[in-house]
């Protein structure tokens, strides 16, 4: 899944918010088609910030990715830019010697996000971002120390992770990985092995937890998913805090924490359409539906006008 090519260093791009308990900034690699700038009034994050996706890119560069694949992307996918939905463009396979270099950017951004005052920072290394990009076979088709064998698709993922580890404690890093994702077309051909072993291995690091995305709600089916979904398929492999996410509501949410499958729940759409969710929950009341038509639009629109219960 091609990422755009890399102008700036990474930064935090959002102000800090005042009075949030334990915000951790997410560390981003822009996917193969999208300049998605993701940031809500809860969330704020930090990423590797890249220029226009679909024009030709500052002296005229391409995005780059695992590989120069673009055959798999679904036939008439847009993508979403500040510009509007345009149409993806092809992408370079980054070279071997550029790699370093985008590993201590992620420490760069780490390192940003504790100064800017988050308490921590998570890996976003999910949902067709570049981490995934090399971590799945279904793009990366590499021949050198980065493709090939699990452990060499898993390598950039590791440097980085490390890279952040020697500035950072492993209590304020976390990771997300989406094990079944298949964001345009980006599929592993053999997910629980290589989530196994990347779980597995990610025990040896005491991080603050790994967040894992579920194969439903927005994301395209993976026929390779089990039914049980991610948290249920990993829990016994990863050790540490796991956190579980996408198309929970109060109910799944409660039954999977109180059955153990993980340890705490992560909501995102929402959170969009309820400011005030948590308390929803608490007393179990109805939540607003959200609008996917204004998801993206840059504007207050399915941001700032749904209300609060009195």
């Amino acid at each position: 899944m091609p990422e755009f090519c890399f102008q700036n260093p990474p930064s935090v791009v959002s102000e800090v918010r005042p009075n949030c308990h334990q915000v951790f900034s997410a560390l981003y690699g822009i996917n193969k088609c999208a300049n998605n700038n993701f940031g809500d009034a809860v969330h704020t994050i930090g990423k590797i910030r890249p220029h226009g996706p679909h024009r030709p890119q500052p002296g005229g560069v391409l995005p780059v990715s695992s590989s120069s694949k673009l055959e798999n992307i679904r036939a008439g996918k847009k993508i979403v830019t500040r510009e509007g939905r345009m149409e993806p463009v092809p992408p370079r396979a980054l070279e071997t010697s550029e790699i370093p270099g985008i590993v201590a950017d992620y420490r760069s951004a780490a390192e940003n996000a504790i100064s800017a005052g988050f308490d921590g920072v998570e890996l976003h290394a999910a949902n067709g971002y570049l981490l995934e990009q090399f971590l799945h076979d279904g793009i990366n088709d590499r021949t050198d120390q980065y493709g090939g064998s699990v452990e060499n698709r898993a390598r950039f993922l590791f440097e980085a992770l490390e890279a952040i580890l020697e500035s950072l404690d492993s209590s304020k890093v976390g990771i997300r990985l989406s094990p079944f994702g298949g964001s345009f077309g980006d599929k592993d051909s053999d997910p629980i092995a290589t989530y196994t072993y990347v779980l597995n291995r990610l025990n040896n690091y005491d991080l603050a937890y790994a967040h894992l995305i579920e194969p439903r709600g927005y994301h395209v089916r993976n026929p390779l998913a089990p039914e049980k979904g991610s948290a249920r398929q990993f829990r016994e492999t990863y050790k540490g805090v796991l956190l579980a996410a996408s198309g929970f509501d109060r109910q799944s949410a409660v039954q999977i924490v109180e059955e153990g499958a993980a340890d705490a729940v992560a909501i995102g759409r929402h959170f969009i359409s309820n400011p005030d969710l948590v308390r929803r929950f608490q007393l179990n009341k109805p939540v607003n539906d959200y609008d996917t038509d204004t998801f993206y639009l840059g504007d207050a629109r399915g941001y700032m006008d749904y209300n609060t219960r009195s």
